[in-house]
């Protein structure tokens, strides 16, 4: 029964470890983008309280979202990211309009290569080295293959449940008046992004949110053109 247990879960975590650094990966990716489409808006405004608002709301995402980029194992987007918390800590304490603008362009830039670190994180290699790998497959637990199957049989039940509400979203855009659609596509889409900014929410959770958000993203990108 050991050998069993040893042969299963060293399939299950070879396949579990790239499935879960991927999903990791794809929460940073959603947080870090927030962290950016804050950032320009912070950069597009023309008052300075309204400027540190934005710069604000940027630097508390990044904040929540270091441990989701640390899970994510790209030390990049690591490096990236924390250089970026700096540079949006001294814009909240910029004293004019033209000097915040110039940090918050220096933190856009970070937020930018964080992003191109996790796209291309499986070319530059992964925190998690061989040793971790031999190390996790050394002592096999027959609860973390359950916990394993059972993430797997929830992740595939919330895939089914949003199939109905990918048809209702498509229905929506097929069917209400463009902006109305769009304001209601976008509104799921921003409170997905803060669902995925809260620091305990559940795998479940995260997963259902995620998968939203990509879906929502889709259909807000068929309303693009659509003029407010």
């Amino acid at each position: 029964m050991k050998l069993f247990y040893f042969i299963l879960f060293t399939f299950i975590f070879s396949y579990s470890f790239s499935f879960g650094a991927v999903q990791d990966c794809d929460y940073a990716n959603s947080n870090i983008g927030y962290v950016k489409n804050q950032t320009k808006k912070a950069l597009s405004m023309k008052d300075l309280q309204m400027a540190r608002f934005y710069t604000f709301k940027a630097l508390n995402a990044l904040e929540k979202s270091k441990a989701q980029i640390e899970d994510c194992g790209c030390e990049y987007a690591l490096d990236s990211a924390m250089e970026n918390i700096e540079y949006l800590k001294n814009a909240t304490k910029a004293t004019s309009i033209a000097g915040a603008r110039i940090l918050l362009n220096k933190a856009l830039q970070f937020s930018v290569e964080s992003l191109q670190a996790i796209a291309n994180h499986d070319e530059h290699g992964s925190i998690y080295g061989s040793n971790n790998l031999v190390m996790n497959v050394a002592s096999p637990e027959p609860e973390h293959i359950m916990a394993f199957l059972d993430n797997t049989k929830i992740q595939e039940k919330i895939d089914n449940s949003l199939l109905k509400y990918k048809n209702s979203l498509d229905k929506v855009i097929n069917t209400v008046d463009c902006i109305e659609a769009k304001a209601f596509a976008q509104n799921i889409y921003e409170n997905c992004e803060q669902e995925l900014l809260k620091p305990h929410l559940s795998e479940s959770k995260k997963y259902y949110n995620l998968k939203t958000k990509e879906i929502t993203a889709k259909a807000l990108e068929r309303l693009k053109n659509c003029k407010n």
